[in-house]
Parts: C-alpha cells; structure tokens; sequence
C-alpha cells in the first residue's frame, strides 16, 4: 500500500484591496457577501453579490436594434499549460499515431485538435455569470441551498425578464445573443500528456456554503506549469502542449457596448485585471490555461451592410489602434453599468495570469 504524497503548503496571494470603480465612486465591501475561505486548493470561490439577481427583459433577435451593437470577433487562443477537451473515446495508441497501448483522445480531426463552441461558451459564460448579477443557472445544489431569488431564469409567457447572463448567453426557450464557433488548432497534435488521478469535490466542506446557502461560484487557479505524472502512473491523454494555437470567430448581435466590454474583460483585455481562460479537463493540476487575442471586431455602421455587400468597408473592421481604443472604452462601460467590482476583484485574484502558482503533486 503507497503512502499518499504529503500536502504542499504555498503561500497565498494577498487578496487586493477594493478599488475605486471607473466612475470615481467608492467601492465599499460592508454589505457583501464573505470570500470563502478555500485554504492552499488548488481552487477559490467567488461570492454571490448581495444585491441579488437583476432581471430585465432581453434585446432579442427580431431584428437588428441600431442603438446596439452587431458584428463579429476574430480571437487567437495559445495554450500556456497543456490542454485536454475530452472527446469521451479511448483509442488505441496506434489508431491515432501515438506509442501507447490506450489512450484518451481529444475533440480532433485527423489530429487537429478541436474545442468544441459549447465548451468555449461555457468557459465564458460561467466567468460571466460571476461578474454580474445573474442566476445559478446550472447547479448541482439543492433548491433549498439557493439563495432567495437566485434559481435559474424561467420564461413565462406573460413575464420574460432574464438575467444579465441568460440575455446574452441563453436560457431554457430563450436564444442568446452570441453564437460559439468551434475553436480550430492551427496544426495537427503530436503530444501526449499523461494526466494524474484527480478526487472528486468535496461538497460537503463547510466553505462551499455560507448560513446553509450557496457560498459561491468555484474557479481553478492557473499554475505555472501543469503537472504529467509520467508514464507509470499517468492516464494517457491527447493534449495540446504549451503554445498550441487555436483560432475562433464569436458572432453577436444586439449587445450594450457594457455587455461587450464585460466578454473583454472575460478575454483578458483589461490592463487592470489581467485574466486567462480555463478549459478543459485536469484543472486542479494546472492543465488548461489558454490566453486570448482578440485579433479583429467586425462592427458594421449599418446592419443592413452586413447582407447587402460582399465585402464590408475597412472602416468596418477594427484591429491594432482603433480595436484597441474602442476595446477600452467598452472595457470602460462595463465597469460603470454591468460588472460588479467586489466579485471582479475576487475572481481576478483566482484567475490572474501570469501567475507564480504551482498545481498540487499529492492530494488537493
């Protein structure tokens, strides 16, 4: 019988203090809900903000609203750890030219690895979620663990007002506003990484609640270097090793330029609080850190261009400078109309990248 490797104690992060928001007001954290103390895991949770759930009646799809923005954006996602979107399929080795016996492989097409769009969308929209006020849309818990007034968005036929996430993602017979392409690797994949056990969550630790409710949503930290723990005791995995790129296109249509600026922020756009995606499987082990490039913003001054031309005008399409500007002042807006500071600074704090972190090589 082995001995389980002993627990690697690492000094925490301070958490930052409360910043002054975009507009000049004064954050202040007397009424909010507590960070949930979550220890040296490999994990943190972001606490509910205490206003509750903002529900307002969606933009919808019927047409295209000029006072709102339409159009397309063109990212570049480069994975800083390795990487693994399961397919659900074990393989032999040899069935995908690799030197094992089984292996589990990875969404591909003849070795260029995939993520699919769902799996983007909700790397996206779980972030998005936790920075605004918006339901717990998926959850595990039960009813009675909900807070009052956070169950997941329902469309009633004489009542349609959703959340800030179910507007722009989605709810149960109600379309989102952004559509999810699958994200391509740009080459095919050599590499096989070989993933360590990992234990289930722990629900029934005290931190996950708080007086009996919901304490809050749950994000991985990214790590250094994510852990393989070798041939012997590994699972064989399909992966993408680090600096793999992927490339995608996000089509949206009738968002607030504060609803665009938040999908920046989520993207890592903002200077201030510089983030990275997390996807994937093997999280708690620092697997799964992709950073965003937001190559170009199609943004048509008028909708009908968009179906009436073969070719947009150039002043139609941002990048370098002008993408740059117009990212900030969206980034800007976010800040002052939608995006709530204390959950910001929290989930900043869990997701920041670069990072000095090292993942976990024993228990967790």
């Amino acid at each position: 019988m082995t001995t389980p490797k002993p627990i690697k104690r690492k000094a925490q992060p301070q958490r930052p203090t409360p910043k002054k928001d975009r507009s000049g007001s004064p954050q202040t954290t007397a009424k909010q809900n507590p960070v949930p103390d979550t220890g040296d895991k490999p994990y943190g949770l972001v606490p509910l903000p205490a206003k509750g759930v903002d529900r307002q009646f969606p933009a919808g799809q019927n047409r295209f609203r000029k006072d709102l923005v339409s159009g397309k954006l063109y990212l570049t996602l480069t994975a800083q750890t390795s990487t693994f979107v399961a397919s659900g399929i074990v393989a032999m080795g040899r069935d995908v030219n690799f030197k094992v016996d089984l292996i589990k492989t990875a969404v591909h097409h003849k070795n260029t690895l995939i993520i699919p769009g769902s799996s983007l969308k909700g790397v996206i929209r779980s972030t998005y979620e936790a920075l605004t006020r918006s339901c717990l849309c998926k959850t595990k818990a039960r009813r009675e663990e909900l807070p009052p007034g956070y169950g997941e968005c329902k469309i009633k036929k004489d009542q349609v007002e959703v959340c800030p996430a179910c507007r722009v993602f989605g709810a149960m017979g109600w379309q989102g506003l952004v559509s999810f392409a699958d994200v391509v690797g740009q080459k095919a994949s050599t590499s096989i990484g070989f993933m360590p056990s990992l234990y289930r969550p722990r629900t029934e630790n005290p931190m996950y609640q708080n007086n009996g409710r919901v304490a809050g949503r749950k994000f991985y930290h990214h790590a250094v270097k994510a852990i393989d723990a070798g041939e012997q005791r590994g699972i064989p995995v399909q992966q993408a090793a680090e600096a793999y790129v992927f490339k995608t296109a996000l089509q949206f249509k009738n968002l607030t330029e504060a609803e665009l600026g938040t999908l920046f922020v989520i993207l890592g756009q903002d200077s201030d609080y510089p983030i990275a995606l997390k996807v994937g499987g093997g999280k708690p082990v620092g697997m799964g850190t992709l950073v965003a490039t937001v190559e170009a913003l199609e943004k048509p001054a008028s909708p009908e261009d968009r179906y009436t031309r073969y070719a947009l005008p150039e002043s139609d399409r941002l990048t370098d400078e002008p993408l740059k500007n117009y990212m900030q002042a969206a980034i800007a807006s976010a800040h002052q109309k939608l995006i709530e500071s204390y959950q910001l600074q929290e989930l900043a704090r869990i997701l920041a990248y670069p990072t000095q972190r090292t993942a976990p090589e024993g228990m967790y």
